[in-house]
């Protein structure tokens, strides 16, 4: 097919953005090409991209229509997607024969292995500026799948979703260099003529990839995994949420778009969208063209795929028990703030989202004096009151219950223990059908920590527990505990004591935990910056992968050695 997207365009646009993600990743210092506010896209923004009134068009012009990507072995349309803020999106989906569609999926894999590891990544790279430009739709998208409040969305759904796509691409490039296109081999063999190759190494994708997308974050946890195995040579076949398909729909269609448009064969990408109750997720898993699988999702189906998914690579994020363990502060205000917005960040809807908080019975000393358990606790209630006290501003940082489960835990949680901040309902004005609620604090004490107890498994959403401790070595044995038998993609402690602090440090680097101390300001537990930040460890039961580090990337693809005789 004729490329209208030409090597050297390619390389004239992006060469220099991948040169900087690769230089990112090195210095781990903070870098972004994908800007943060809304007001930097459309008119006097960036290049092409659409702003607030142009993204909202195009967002309310795909709803309630057919969403043809143009894929081989569409046998039906499928949909049903409801807003968590209320309104039905309508939109219908391809439907597909998988026994035509993974072939056709294949076809197109020698040209693209051919094209070599930097063709890919500026393909890759073309993409996520096609996905950039229309960032202020995606966001709409993500809002009305996930429940996130509308700059939630935005950011998170957008720059930061796209630049931990990128971030994947700078990964996956790098380990494909690593190793040289060619090499001359000589070994000198004393008085005869030395013995002599030349040898090429090409990587070489494993097979199809798929991607099991998320309900709550549908662009941010499936960019690595698409990128990654774009990059690596791989096919991607994208599973989303069936709550959550709009966003990664658009994301295949741009895809599809610029793959053409540099030549190669669209259906390296493509969509599986499910009917009501199909739950194809486990067929898909086991076909033998799968050879890669992404996912991120409850425990026990991350389980089930890496206990029977035996012909894949598996990468999985699942489920884990986020601990605080609360010390002592020289900044106390800092900390309630602090620990107030994480708890409250997306209703609690996050992975990183901390649940227990682990505070010494005796309480703890402070820059405002002694603060007992009690006084701890009371003080964090009021902290999250004071930020939610007003419903405008709790709704725009709450969001919206993604689905009927949490609600359920959140009004459930009066039966684990005594209810420290009680949940209340909030009012959206621009959407009555939302359901929004406010965390929830209920206090447990922590030396009936038998294998029942209400702390020692996941609670998704905005449900937390103040753990009353009998010390900080409790504290220290309990996190340890947790994250031993349940995983943690966060933890965070509070200390003015050097050795506490070392003692955390400990207990995080022999458990594998990534862990942020004494945050007061404005960067949060739950929040991780691409390029810089390590999301998850890959080293604890929450997840078997980092994104993103090179294991994350490096397993997608092997080099295949062709030695000739010189």
């Amino acid at each position: 097919m004729a490329a209208e997207l030409s090597p050297q365009q390619l390389s004239e646009t992006h060469r220099p953005t991948l040169d900087q993600a690769l230089d990112a990743i090195r210095t781990r210092a903070y870098w972004s090409p994908h800007p943060e506010h809304p007001k930097a896209y459309g008119e006097g923004g960036a290049p092409g991209s659409l702003g607030p009134a142009e993204g909202k068009a195009a967002f309310d012009a795909v709803l309630n229509t057919r969403l043809d990507l143009g894929q081989p072995g569409t046998d039906g349309w499928t949909g049903g997607e409801t807003s968590p803020y209320g309104p039905v999106l309508g939109v219908e989906y391809p439907h597909a024969d998988l026994d035509v569609l993974l072939p056709a999926m294949s076809a197109g894999v020698g040209a693209w292995r051919e094209a070599g590891p930097e063709t890919r990544a500026l393909v890759c790279l073309e993409i996520l500026s096609r996905i950039s430009a229309r960032t202020h739709e995606l966001a709409l998208a993500v809002m009305h799948t996930s429940g996130q409040a509308f700059l939630m969305a935005f950011q998170a759904g957008g720059p930061h979703a796209q630049d931990r796509g990128l971030e994947a691409v700078a990964y996956a490039y790098a380990e494909q260099v690593r190793t040289p296109q060619t090499a001359d081999w000589s070994k000198p063999q004393g008085k005869r003529d030395p013995l002599q190759l030349s040898k090429s190494f090409t990587p070489v994708g494993r097979g199809i990839s798929l991607l099991i997308g998320c309900n709550t974050f549908p662009t941010w946890n499936s960019y690595p995994g698409i990128f990654a195995s774009l990059a690596t040579g791989n096919p991607v076949l994208v599973k989303p949420h069936p709550r959550a398909v709009l966003p990664l729909a658009l994301t295949v269609q741009l895809a599809r778009e610029v793959l053409t448009e540099a030549g190669f064969d669209p259906n390296l990408i493509a969509l599986a969208a499910e009917r009501p109750g199909e739950g194809i997720a486990k067929t898909l898993a086991l076909r033998p063209e799968i050879k890669i699988i992404d996912y991120t999702g409850s425990t026990a189906f991350g389980d089930w795929l890496e206990t029977n998914a035996r012909q894949a690579q598996i990468y999985t994020e699942k489920a884990g028990v986020n601990t605080v363990v609360v010390d002592s502060t020289d900044d106390y205000r800092g900390m309630l703030a602090n620990l107030a917005f994480s708890l409250s960040l997306y209703s609690g809807q996050m992975c990183t989202t901390p649940q227990n908080l682990l505070i010494p019975r005796d309480g703890i000393t402070t820059d405002a004096g002694d603060k007992s358990y009690e006084d701890v606790v009371t003080d964090i209630a009021a902290a999250v009151t004071g930020l939610l006290g007003d419903d405008a501003r709790a709704g725009a940082l709450l969001g919206a219950l993604v689905n009927p489960d949490v609600k359920a835990r959140v009004d459930g949680a009066a039966e684990l223990g005594e209810v420290a901040l009680p949940s209340r309902t909030v009012a959206n004005a621009d959407f009555p059908d939302a359901v929004v609620r406010t965390p929830v604090i209920v206090k447990l004490d922590g030396t009936k920590s038998d294998d029942g107890a209400a702390y020692l498994s996941e609670c998704f959403g905005p449900v937390s527990f103040a753990v009353a401790v009998d010390s900080t070595a409790d504290a220290l044995s309990l996190l340890r505990r947790t994250i031993r038998e349940k995983g943690a993609m966060t933890v965070g402690a509070y200390t003015t004591s050097p050795e506490v602090e070392r003692e955390v440090e400990t207990v995080c680097f022999e458990e594998s935990a990534q862990l942020s101390l004494n945050l007061t300001g404005g960067v949060y537990v739950n929040q991780t910056a691409a390029f810089s930040d390590f999301h998850g460890s890959g080293g604890n039961p929450a997840a078997n992968a980092a994104l993103c580090d090179g294991a994350f990337v490096a397993n997608r693809f092997r080099v295949v050695e062709v030695r000739r005789q010189a």
